[in-house]
């Protein structure tokens, strides 16, 4: 019998600090796990008309799948929330985009007709599981030459780019980064995240401690002041602290739910889910994956780059954004469409969790907006991907 595809909505979005990943940063004494129980108990707090024993499905994301973000994450965090055992779970991994994989599964077994409502999201601790921690990449990527070495080591994708474009200088990347700063500065200072960041209190080697500031913006960067950093991916190159996200750790979640639910209790959603799509580019260039991702995500939904009213847009490194403005024909750093609220370089970027954090900015950018009518949430993915979805803004 065929299925009618169902509306699928975002209903809520939230997300723990972002902290950074050091023996110092906020969440070094805090397992992954927890942060993930504290966003899904948050959400179910925040929405009381969703009953637990409604919840279809708990998927999350991460990209070290070992230690405290392992054991099927998905279905240990929907235990460890006090969740009914008659909630499954499962995790998933595409690396960088984990969390907008798992929402994007969310969306799609919703759309079919196969649940109504899902908690999905991602989290990643890089300080206790450092990017590529436990990886044994087989030699034959390199010994066969199937990808280029660079391809294992991100800043040096991002190196690589420079060299692709060399016509996109590192004094543009830090004027991008600055700009990243300042945006997020402006919406930090007006409250913007309040009602998005989620406090949590954390053990940590003073005590304990309430998590509930990102420690990764620089609202005082300026140009000059990047002038002096160290180069670490190559001598004399134009990749630096400055002009890169962060190593991170945090948590990020969302409630997405199918349109008949959101008549039957009476939901208030912030989004609808239009379209998605992932594509891949040569690993060496992974920065590019946004690119014919959004291309892609657009041809699906029959829509063209000028009816996007905003991009939220993964600032890995700033070098890759200044190519999608390239290749879009932006308005260059300044276009008011993108990263309205500043991005990764300046909130951090834990991996797997930052589609979380870009859904639930670009819903605060609808409300912020509520004569918006179209934004997409993209990001490179960290061996050659990209991944990009496309949402309307129903909250008005």
């Amino acid at each position: 019998m065929a299925r009618e595809i169902q509306d699928v909505y975002l209903i809520d979005a939230c997300r723990t600090a972002f902290g950074k990943s050091r023996p110092d940063g906020i969440f070094a004494m805090t397992r992954a796990d927890d942060m993930v129980v504290k966003v899904i108990r948050a959400l179910l707090k925040r929405n009381p008309e969703i009953e637990p024993g409604m919840i279809d499905d708990n998927i999350w994301a991460a990209t070290t799948q070992w230690g405290d973000q392992g054991l099927t994450l998905g279905r240990a965090s929907a235990i460890l929330a006090g969740l009914p055992v008659s909630v499954p779970g499962y995790s998933v991994d595409r690396m960088c985009a984990g969390a907008m994989t798992a929402i994007n599964n969310a969306i799609s077994d919703i759309a079919c007709g196969m649940a109504d409502i899902i908690i999905a999201g991602g989290v990643e601790h890089m300080f206790r599981h450092p990017m590529g921690q436990g990886a044994d990449p087989n030699p034959r990527f390199v010994a066969e030459k199937l990808v280029d070495p660079s391809a294992l080591n991100m800043g040096m994708t991002a190196e690589n780019l420079h060299d692709m474009y060399p016509h996109l200088t590192r004094e543009m990347a830090d004027e991008y980064a600055v700009h990243s700063q300042r945006k997020a500065k402006a919406a930090l200072d007006a409250g913007y995240f309040d009602d998005i960041i989620i406090p949590m209190t954390v053990w940590t080697a003073e005590g304990w401690k309430v998590a509930d500031k990102d420690e990764q913006p620089r609202p005082d960067a300026t140009v000059e002041g990047m002038k002096g950093l160290r180069l670490p991916f190559r001598k004399g190159g134009r990749v630096h602290a400055g002009n890169s996200s962060g190593l991170n750790d945090g948590a990020t979640g969302c409630i997405i739910a199918s349109g008949k639910m959101v008549e039957k209790l009476g939901l208030k959603p912030k989004m609808r889910a239009v379209g998605y799509a992932y594509a891949g580019v040569r690993p060496e260039v992974m920065g590019l994956g946004p690119i014919p991702a959004t291309k892609k995500a657009l041809e699906k939904t029959g829509l063209q780059f000028d009816d996007l009213d905003f991009i939220e847009l993964n600032e890995a490194f700033a070098v890759q954004c200044l190519a999608y403005i390239e290749a879009f024909n932006m308005d260059g750093i300044y276009d008011k469409r993108l990263n309205a609220l500043g991005g990764a370089i300046a909130f951090g970027h834990p991996l797997a969790s930052s589609g979380g954090r870009l859904v639930a900015h670009l819903a605060k950018i609808f409300e912020l907006n509520p004569n918006a009518k179209y934004g997409i949430t993209t990001l490179c993915v960290g061996f050659g991907m990209g991944a990009a979805t496309i949402w309307e803004n129903v909250g008005k």
